[in-house]
């Protein structure tokens, strides 16, 4: 299976390089081709329908337990090899990864994801994703893969801001948002619908000793 990769100069990727370097995040609200959006949604609907998708947990390691008045996501992460619209996928990811490193000197090494499915209802109360014992998650870019969603559907990542802003991005099919995953603490809204997406961080080599 052919990944789908773009130079890391593409002028997209370079305008998300530009706003994590002005702000720490970056919203894109056209990043995949709808075939890539619907195909990924459809890999993520079936995973579901067959039980792959598991309760989310909140910590980290024998400290990880599912706490579904914290978040109410079901999960599966993917692997490369799984699906071609997975690889497609993650072939975009290695050139943002790509950009970023050489736009910000980051040293980004990897790029971890899974897919999310907020049932109707399901929450994630407000966090940051860098672990206090874990300093690798770097970057955040959650992708969106819900087709003709509204605002009034709810589902928004809130995002809170410098100066007290709150920003909401409305999950519609297609749209990426990026941010700096230890500095913008963020939240997800219930929605009246099913809410997918995948959820990922771009990685940094750890500074644990052992």
């Amino acid at each position: 299976m052919r990944a789908m990769q773009i130079p890391s100069d593409h002028p997209l990727l370079l305008r998300i390089v530009d706003d994590l370097a002005e702000r720490g995040w970056s919203q894109q609200n056209i990043f995949l081709p709808d075939a890539l959006t619907r195909a990924l949604a459809a890999e993520c609907r079936q995973r579901a329908a067959e039980g792959e998708l598991a309760p989310a947990a909140v910590g980290r390691g024998p400290f990880s337990e599912v706490r579904e008045g914290i978040r109410g996501d079901r999960i599966q992460w993917i692997e490369p090899g799984q699906a071609q619209a997975c690889d497609r996928y993650l072939g975009l990811m290695d050139s943002l990864r790509e950009a970023i490193n050489r736009g910000l000197f980051l040293g980004l090494e990897d790029f971890e994801s899974h897919f999310a499915l907020y049932p109707p209802g399901a929450f994630y109360l407000k966090h940051v994703d860098r672990f206090r014992d874990d300093d690798r998650r770097i970057v955040s870019a959650v992708l969106y893969l819900n087709d003709a969603w509204l605002p009034a559907h709810g589902g928004q990542l809130r995002m809170y801001l410098d100066d007290g802003v709150e920003h909401d991005v409305v999950p519609t099919g297609g749209c990426l948002v990026v941010f700096l995953s230890g500095d913008i603490p963020h939240e997800v809204l219930p929605a009246a619908r099913d809410r997918l997406s995948l959820t990922g961080w771009f990685r940094r080599r750890g500074t644990e000793l052992f």
